[in-house]
């Protein structure tokens, strides 16, 4: 296979933020952060830890099936009044205080519902391993992580936390950003819990009364959205703050190739790229500023954050502005590790890069390489207009790296037959409610997102300037109005579903059917 046909497979490979990778081109929407949050001033936001025994299997009637696991999740009952709401986040891929402390929105609107907040982690994530150590050892300790396995978890611990609790009358609202927003994958290169969260709407509607999707690219899925949507608008964040600065990254991919066959080639760009070590490979220098220029306009808030590195508001801007004030006569690759060295070393107490050897603290990647192996495929490609080196998706490809894996074959169309996707505007508008999505067209993730209304009660909003899911973070002082409007509109929202839950319900006399 040539280069651009062995391209998905060759990021399946390595871990975040390390050298070619899945997680590096085929950014998980999620979150494989290694700072701790700390663009609010609060103090760390307070949550206690609980495990669940949680059966391993809940779709098979086997002596294994009925093996338990001890699931973690995190509830905050500061605000809470019996019978108020309960806000529900559906972990993600990683741990769930990571999560948990990078949802502000939950915490900040509380108070104002009343609101028990619960955070479940997500299974073969953080501490819930059903097979502890081993849990990523085969396909055959692997098998039981899915996104249906994840869901009736979150299911079965709702209702089990509602009857322990003696509050079964209370209202259930689910949140979730990226993988956790679809109710999939959900850092970064994964479909996170904002997919998980409308899936689990569309699912389990007798579970909760409606989900807050952020960033939930359930449409990335099959030939649903177009496979080149996710660069095309990665290359239209950079165009949009400055043409120059699109043309020059673009260039820059040609002036790094020409280095591998010089002489010397190899330790010149070790010294281009301030490497701690000499490069054995061009490739890991590649996927270095690949790794920038892809996860910087995903991130590209109003305000500085830490949530993927620390990074100054609107860095997508600031990196162009380091290219287009680099003093003339400088190659096209030199302004390029300029501009990237701003994703990696904002702080400015980097003195050196190690760029061959990065990690990933959330100890997500084993998981999510699995998924993304099985249900998840998501085809993506760089088109002529992209900034990135053209590459076409190979299915073939990608099966044989998965059979050498992990011994399984992917099902590119599980995901749509499972949770639908294709006409999604006709088809919920008839079956679904109680949904918002919530996208801001900064993030490349929105372009396979819903972006305009289904229905009355399946809303889209969607604001120009927003990124991945910047409506959960906290809310700061300095958040801009078009921001503030947003989740103003989904705290309206939201009260109406309860509203209209608590109506019922007096109608009913108080009692749940």
């Amino acid at each position: 296979m040539g280069t651009s046909s062995n391209f998905y497979v060759v990021f399946l490979t390595i871990v975040v933020l390390a050298t070619t990778t899945f997680a590096t081109y085929f950014p998980r929407p999620t979150h494989q952060n290694q700072f701790v949050l700390k663009q609010s001033k609060k103090p760390q936001k307070p949550y206690k830890s609980h495990y669940f025994p949680q059966q391993l299997d809940h779709f098979t009637f086997t002596p294994e099936s009925s093996k338990i696991f001890y699931q973690k999740y995190l509830v905050n009952d500061t605000y809470w009044e019996k019978k108020a709401p309960i806000f529900v986040y559906t972990g993600n891929e990683g741990s769930i205080e990571w999560f948990a402390d990078n949802t502000g929105l939950m915490f900040d609107i509380a108070p104002k519902f009343k609101a028990l907040l619960v955070f479940i982690e997500h299974r073969y994530y953080g501490e819930s391993l059903p097979f502890g150590k081993n849990s990523y050892k085969s396909a055959k300790s692997l098998g039981y992580l899915n996104s249906q396995q994840a869901l009736a978890d979150f299911a079965v611990l709702i209702r089990s936390l509602k009857q322990n609790l003696s509050s079964e009358e209370s209202p259930v609202v689910v949140f979730g950003g990226s993988y956790g927003g679809n109710g999939v994958m959900t850092r970064s290169l994964s479909v996170s819990p904002a997919v998980l969260a409308a899936w689990f709407r569309m699912k389990y509607p007798h579970i909760t009364i409606g989900a807050l999707a952020s960033s939930a690219p359930i449409l990335q899925f099959d030939e649903i959205t177009p496979w080149s949507a996710f660069y095309d608008a990665v290359s239209q964040d950079f165009k949009e703050a400055s043409l120059n600065c699109y043309e020059v990254i673009k260039g820059s991919w040609v002036e790094l190739e020409a280095m591998k066959s010089q002489k010397g080639g190899l330790a010149e760009l070790s010294r281009i790229f301030r490497s701690c070590k000499v490069l054995q490979s061009a490739d890991s220098a590649r996927d270095w500023l690949w790794t920038a220029f892809v996860y910087t306009p995903m991130v590209n808030y109003p305000t500085e954050a830490n949530f993927m590195m620390p990074l100054p508001a609107y860095p997508v801007e600031e990196m162009c502005k380091i290219i287009d004030d680099f003093p003339p006569g400088a190659t096209k690759l030199v302004r390029a590790f300029a501009a990237a060295s701003l994703y990696y070393n904002y702080t400015g107490t980097e003195k050196c890069f190690d760029i061959e050897n990065g990690t990933d603290d959330h100890g997500s990647d084993d998981g999510w390489g699995w998924q993304a192996c099985t249900e998840l495929i998501m085809p993506m490609t760089c088109s002529n207009e992209s900034m990135f080196t053209p590459s076409t998706f190979d299915y073939k490809g990608v099966t044989e790296y998965c059979v050498k894996k992990y011994g399984v074959m992917p099902r590119p169309h599980w995901i749509t037959t499972e949770f639908g996707g294709e006409r999604i505007y006709h088809v919920l508008k008839r079956s679904g409610s109680n949904i918002i999505f919530s996208n801001g067209m900064q993030d490349p993730w929105s372009r396979g997102s819903v972006l305009k209304n289904i229905s009355s009660s399946i809303v889209a909003l969607v604001t120009e300037k927003g990124a991945h899911h910047l409506d959960f973070r906290s809310a700061t002082k300095d958040d801009p109005k078009w921001l503030i409007e947003q989740r103003r509109q989904e705290v309206e929202i939201i009260q109406g579903w309860i509203d209209e839950y608590n109506a019922d319900l007096r109608c009913k006399g108080g009692k749940t059917e």
